[in-house]
């Protein structure tokens, strides 16, 4: 009788210790990057405190913060921040809309696949800062140059990368899919696709973070707003404290968009694609 309650009683605690872990996991999670930022924020505190580098060449923490104050209050930072999301989100969807059917369709076709791959390698190899001037003096300044730019910098590495997920699809799933009969669209909608989702979701994610390095150096030198731009009026201005601040503000859009796109991963038709 004892052992038949104690063996019922295991996987309660087992039970218990599992979601116990998972709140200590949980908490971790928010605690380490904290702690790892408030470091980083001290250390940057002494740097400034016994003037390792000068003013000029290193705001302190407290005049970046009166920085955002002042950015916030003028509304410029706000301005600059929906100029700079407008251009990378229009430069990263329509690199995303025709780079991935594009992969999807070579990834299908071996002989299109030979003979567009170097082509596709070699603009992939070229600094989408090249193209600086061609937008410019196609496009002039404004909206199009950026978006331009945005778009040569992650067409090339979307299809690339989806037409290698789809080349390693293991052959069974063909197999399963002939025997149902799936043909055309039926095929890539029920089978291609869902398969190379996880692959296509982790490209978008790099390909997101390429477009704000491409956006700053575009907004730089094609436009007259956006937060590439407010930095290098700040330079200009030796204003390094307001550079700081927009420097801060790309990366935590950055990050928060990042995390949007990860909640794609928790879905469960693409779940199964990472667990497999």
């Amino acid at each position: 009788m004892a052992g038949t309650m104690s063996s019922a009683t295991l996987p309660k605690k087992t039970t218990v210790q599992s979601a116990t872990a998972k709140k200590s996991n949980r908490a971790l999670s928010y605690v380490l990057p904290v702690a790892v930022l408030l470091f980083f924020v001290l250390g940057w505190w002494l740097i400034s405190h016994f003037n390792l580098f000068p003013a000029y060449a290193l705001p302190t923490p407290a005049d970046v913060v009166k920085s955002f104050g002042e950015e916030i209050t003028s509304g410029r930072l706000y301005n600059d921040v929906i100029a700079s999301l407008w251009r990378v989100a229009v430069g990263f969807i329509l690199s995303a809309g025709l780079g991935i059917p594009l992969g999807l369709w070579l990834g299908q076709h071996l002989h299109a696949r030979q003979a567009f791959l170097p082509m596709l390698n070699f603009f992939r190899f070229l600094s989408p800062l090249a193209w600086i001037p061609f937008a410019i003096l196609w496009f002039h300044i404004g909206d199009k140059p950026a978006i331009f730019l945005i778009f040569m910098a992650t067409f090339f590495p979307l299809v690339i990368a989806t037409m290698s997920a789809v080349s390693t699809i293991p052959a069974i799933y063909f197999r399963v899919a002939h025997d149902y009969k799936y043909k055309g669209a039926e095929l890539l909608t029920k089978v291609t696709f869902p398969a190379v989702l996880p692959q296509i979701i982790t490209s978008l994610r790099v390909s997101y973070g390429i477009s704000w390095v491409v956006i700053v150096a575009a907004e730089m030198v094609g436009c007259q707003d956006g937060l590439g731009y407010g930095i290098w009026e700040a330079r200009n201005g030796l204003r390094l404290d307001s550079a700081v601040c927009y420097m801060v503000v790309i990366g935590v859009l950055g990050m928060l968009i990042d995390r949007l796109l990860i909640q794609f991963t928790k879905l469960p038709n693409v779940r199964w694609g990472y667990e497999r």
